[in-house]
């Protein structure tokens, strides 16, 4: 007699289950289990997993949900068919909606309506709820018997029996179990402190008794109900009777967009539409034959309605003026060209639409569409209004727990300090990062012979992967003409007006659904919003496709490096690259932006390429027949597309064929499928006449790089955002300033960085004040006769964007002091406060202090309106000393993220060592010169692709520089890298042609100059005898020779918290 699976619990039911969906699935076929099922609490979200798992190793599948009530016991429900499940979905649905995010709130009743034809079981002695169960589902309701393995089962069993009699309801046997092996047992308490926030030594009962609650073989169940053969035989029962497979689910695409018309015919009508408005003179015969051939295959495949949905949300966002563009491979389609959805011409790129849609893959299409980031929203709201809540949502992601996290919640649970934790958790740098080594620990000085450390790590390290809960995706919308919550459950996301499936990207891939990507892209808001102020103030109005093309001044600046700010070409891999390769073209731009990926380097295609391009080796081909493919980049694959035109030109591979190998290369499979494409391509090589090692060759440069190359049609469609981006900052610098920090946070650079750039280029830059500045920069007329940059509220820490609004509508003629900023716009003293220490009363002739000392005298009581407009007369202020230099600049730099008086590092350079060269000298040095540069750390990469080099951007008073850290020295230095905010570094000088980079020997971290800044003068350190009682402290951060303060004054905060905030680096790892 055999027994099935049917009460497993997986990661899914966060912090419960200590196994992953596919791991219980391995162990049920290595067990011998017929089928299974995993019946998470509440959720659907893994059935995806575990049913493409179970169908790969052939064990059946059955799909349940653990339903968790608030006033009654636990019930698990199989549906038996397709409909059964669209209600237990919809069941879902309505506790998640009810509740807050990542919450189900289900009371008893509400499984009566939705429970039709459905099997139910509950683990209840009360034999009323049997009764109800049977009432309900008649002869598909079950009294489930569970081990818990603490001595009473059989007694426990006994009376589950007695009351299932009693309710003429049969016994089902469940295993219940959490582990997939019982050494995952240490992992499942854990993670029930995490749950239950306590530490191991306060779990008591709550931790499992033993390690027996593990998926077991359907020998040793039918050992364990012995005394109940016919619960387990049942189990085979249930599994015949729940046919329901989600192979059944029919995804259908919405049709509104059709206003009845055939999709087919409204497409075709808007395509003819699309070719006027692209090509006015008529389309090139070649369009007009790419154009036939996509709607033939979009019409074979019924992909019609899926393009009018994507036309409809693009034409409604730019009806709102929303600036957006598609990108990925369906740049690679004609009919998204015409429609609008893509701004990339045909002639511009070697289009290949089966890299887009294939017959072969049958799988839906992928269009990603940017919209500006600022006003995404938008869309996204009206897509919930055009199509219902219960037919659109977003797809979600699943979040793992990583390095810093698992440390964090298993130090907690095994009773760590939290100065241990923190100390453990500073080894692990990276969202990505795993737990730290123990080599790295005991480098920290933390003995690991402490069981409970030795504990924590290895606990840690199996925590890692694991999920904690679901969050939304980015962007990918789920549309559907039927009722998407029969498909999958919805439920609340944490941010307002948003509703999020189960399912996450790969999940709806399996099962063969529509996703819209609606991606929010804030170059976009940049470029729209400096057009915007182009047209205001130049009085020309240009959009992505009338910006003049080709200009040579924008490619001189690119090929020097001179990208700060510019989209996809900002980082300093990109800046290093540049020179180098030196675009002229939009095709090199197109080039460049797709090099510096992981493709490229890994497959070793960047050096052959450059060399071709700088002349310095013959541009060949192993073929005649290669030529057309290779021809645009010199003889060298670096798209996709060629890879997937080699198989097809060399092996004689249909388009399906080819996109399937890319796939399969992409994915690193170790199922065999990479060796059957390897053997098909060298037989279409040899009856194509080609010999053996030419065709070995040329799989092996596909293999070598397709699984990270990078779409060429991806590529054009960040190049035009990177050429938009360099011409508006080429020739219109003031704009494109303003315009990138009014859409902060975005890109590599801090705002510091893009006002230095700017100002570097001759951009005027303005200070914020009180009676000049609005929450935006904004533009004024310069000094110079040219546009300057006023710099805006926006950028004062902690102001909210209400105030800053108020401040601008209530100001009038301008305001003459403190009260009368706080009487007519009604702001409070913490908004007072932080304008002060912004400096934005220096206009009014008040210094911080003192615009502070009188933010601290208002009231809370709101003004008189009639007294509204008068100004204030308080008399005279007291003396008040002025805050040194050093604390100026510190303060500049944490609360409005730029200065515009001076550098820190040029403040402290004095006590720096006297070998110290200046960032600018590097340019000027030989290679292989051993100098030591400072400055300040604003930015950190450690690219995959890197062997774990990490690149540093070290800025000083003058310019910046690259630092290389190679792996050895970032070991020994590798607390000075993470955390360092002001690093002395010894090196070498690493010259590539243009390209300067100082490659780290010797790292010292001396941003302990950075927290003594307020004691800085103009030329270097003040006279440290200065007594307190001369510089007595007045309400706003000052030195550490500061006496106090008033207890009501607002403030930044110590100097040495400002220190710790100056030149702040944006890490990407």
């Amino acid at each position: 007699m055999a027994y099935a699976e049917l009460g497993a619990t997986s990661c899914f039911t966060f912090l419960t289950g200590a196994s992953r969906t596919e791991e219980l699935v391995l162990q049920a076929a290595e067990l011998g289990l017929p089928a299974i099922s995993i019946p998470d609490r509440n959720t659907f979200a893994g059935i995806v997993r575990g049913w493409d798992q179970a169908r790969q190793v052939g064990v059946a599948y059955v799909v349940g949900v653990r339903l968790v009530f608030t006033d009654g016991p636990d019930v698990l429900a199989w549906p038996k068919d397709r409909a059964a499940y669209g209600r237990l979905c919809r069941l879902l649905t309505i506790g998640k909606r009810r509740a807050i995010k990542g919450e189900c709130e289900l009371r008893f009743l509400d499984l009566l309506g939705w429970c039709e034809g459905s099997v139910l079981g509950a683990v209840t002695e009360d034999e009323q709820i049997l009764r109800l169960l049977r009432k309900a589902v008649g002869r598909d309701a079950f009294a489930l018997l569970a081990p818990r393995y603490d001595g009473l089962d059989a007694q426990r069993w006994e009376r589950i029996a007695r009351a299932a009699e009693a309710a003429r309801v049969p016994l089902l046997a469940i295993g219940d179990p959490l582990l997939h092996r019982g050494g995952r047992k240490p992992l499942a308490d854990v993670m029930t402190c995490i749950r239950e926030g306590v530490r191991i030594d306060q779990l008591g009962t709550r931790a499992l008794l033993n390690a027996e609650r593990r998926l077991k073989s359907p020998f040793a169940m039918r050992r364990l109900y012995r005394d109940y053969p016919e619960a387990c035989a049942t189990t085979l029962e249930v599994v015949r009777r729940c046919t329901f497979c989600l192979s059944e689910l029919r995804y259908e695409y919405p049709d509104e967009v059709t206003d009845g018309q055939d999709p087919l015919e409204r497409l075709r009508d808007r395509v003819e539409t699309g070719v006027r408005d692209r090509y006015p003179g008529g389309a090139p015969l070649k369009v007009q034959q790419l154009i036939a051939k996509e709607l033939t295959l979009i019409e074979e495949m019924g992909y019609a309605r899926y393009f009018l949905t994507v036309d409809e949300v693009v034409q409604y966002a730019r009806s709102r003026g929303i600036l957006c563009q598609g990108r990925g491979s369906a740049a690679n389609s004609v009919v998204c060209y015409v429609l609008g959805i893509t701004s990339v011409p045909p002639d511009l790129i070697g289009m290949l639409f089966e890299r887009f849609v294939s017959k072969e893959r049958n799988e839906p299409p992928d269009i990603d569409v940017d919209f500006e980031h600022e006003r995404r929203e938008e869309v996204i709201q009206h897509l919930y209004e055009r199509f219902g809540r219960h037919r659109a949502g977003l797809c979600c992601t699943v979040i793992h727990f990583r390095g810093k996290a698992a440390i964090r919640e298993v130090g907690k649970a095994m009773g760590l300090s939290d100065d241990v934790i923190t100390r453990l958790m500073s080894q692990s740098w990276g969202w990505m990062a795993e737990p730290p080594t123990d080599e790295r620990v005991t480098a920290l000085g933390i003995d690991l012979r402490d069981r409970r450390i030795r504990l924590t790590l290895e606990l840690a390290r199996e925590l890692v992967g694991f999920p904690r809960h679901l969050s939304q995706h980015p962007g990918g919308f789920v549309l559907t003409r039927g009722r998407l919550d029969e498909i999958v459950p919805i439920e609340n996301a944490a941010m307002e007006d948003r509703t999020v499936i189960e399912w996450d990207k790969d999940d709806i891939d399996v099962i063969g659904m529509l996703k819209i990507d609606v991606l929010g892209l804030g170059m976009l808001s940049v470029i729209r919003k400096a057009m915007d102020l182009v047209a205001r103030w130049k009085g020309t109005r240009y959009d992505l496709a009338t910006l003049p093309k080709e200009c040579p001044l924008v490619y001189e600046q690119i090929s020097k490096g001179d990208t700060v700010g510019l989209f996809q070409v900002e980082s300093r891999a990109q800046m290093a690259f540049l020179p180098k390769m030196r675009p002229r073209t939009f095709y090199d731009l197109v080039v460049e932006v797709a090099v510096i990926r992981p493709g490229p380097i890994q497959g070793g295609m960047i050096h052959p390429y450059l060399r071709r391009r700088r002349g310095e080796e013959p541009v060949t081909y192993a073929s005649p027949d290669l030529e057309p493919v290779l021809s645009r980049t010199l003889g060298v694959p670096l798209f996709q597309e060629q890879a997937m035109q080699l198989a097809m030109t060399v092996a004689g591979f249909d388009p399906g064929e080819a996109d399937a190998l890319r796939r399969a290369l992409s994915s690193f499979r170790g199922d065999g499928s990479i060796t059957a494409f390897k053997d098909r391509f060298l037989a279409g090589s040899e009856a194509k006449g080609y010999t053996r090692d030419f065709a070995e060759q040329t799989f092996a440069q596909i293999e070598g790089f397709s699984g990270y190359g990078f779409p060429e049609s991806h590529a054009a469609s960040f190049a035009m955002l990177a050429y938009a981006s360099g011409w508006l900052r080429r020739h219109h610098p003031a704009c494109y300033l303003a315009a990138i920090l009014n859409s902060q946070p975005m890109g590599f650079y801090a705002p510091a960085q893009l006002v230095r750039d700017a100002e570097s280029h001759g951009v005027t830059v303005l200070p914020i004040d009180l009676n000049a500045s609005f929450w935006d920069s904004s533009l004024e007329p310069g000094p110079r006769g040219d546009l300057a940059v006023r710099l805006g509220f926006r950028l004062i820490k902690g102001l909210s964007e209400e105030d800053g609004r108020l401040l601008v509508d209530a100001r009038g003629n301008g305001y003459g002091d403190v009260v009368s900023v706080w009487r007519r716009a009604g702001l409070g003293k913490r908004a007072l406060g932080k304008l002060a220490d912004a400096d934005a009363f220096a206009s009014l002739g008040l210094t911080r202090r003192q615009a502070l000392w009188d933010a601290t005298a208002v009231q809370d009581l709101k003004p008189l309106p009639l007294l509204g407009d008068l100004e204030a007369d308080e008399g005279p202020l007291p003396a008040l000393p002025d805050l040194t230099h050093g604390e100026t600049v510190a303060l500049d730099y944490v609360t409005n993220r730029v200065s515009l008086r001076d550098h820190p590092v040029r403040l402290v350079r004095p006590e720096l060592p006297k070998r110290c060269v200046k960032a600018s000298a590097l340019a000027d040095l030989p290679h292989g010169r051993l100098v030591t540069l400072a400055g300040g750390v604003i930015c950190r990469q450690r690219p995959g692709t890197a062997s774990g080099v990490v690149f540093l951007t070290l800025e000083d008073e003058d310019a910046v520089a690259n630092v290389v850290v190679w792996p050895k020295v970032m070991e020994r230095h590798r607390a000075e890298v993470i955390r360092g905010r002001l690093l002395v570094v010894s090196g070498e000088v690493q010259r590539d042609g243009p390209v300067v980079h100082l490659v780290a020997h010797q790292i010292l971290d001396r941003s302990d100059l950075f927290d003594a800044l307020a004691d800085f003068g103009p030329d270097g350190r003040l006279d440290p005898t200065w007594s307190s009682a001369d510089h007595a402290r007045t309400g706003v951060p000052g030195s550490r020779r500061d006496a106090g303060r008033p207890k009501e004054a607002p403030t930044v905060g110590h100097p040495r918290d400002q220190g710790q905030r100056l030149l702040v680096a944006r890490d990407f790892r």
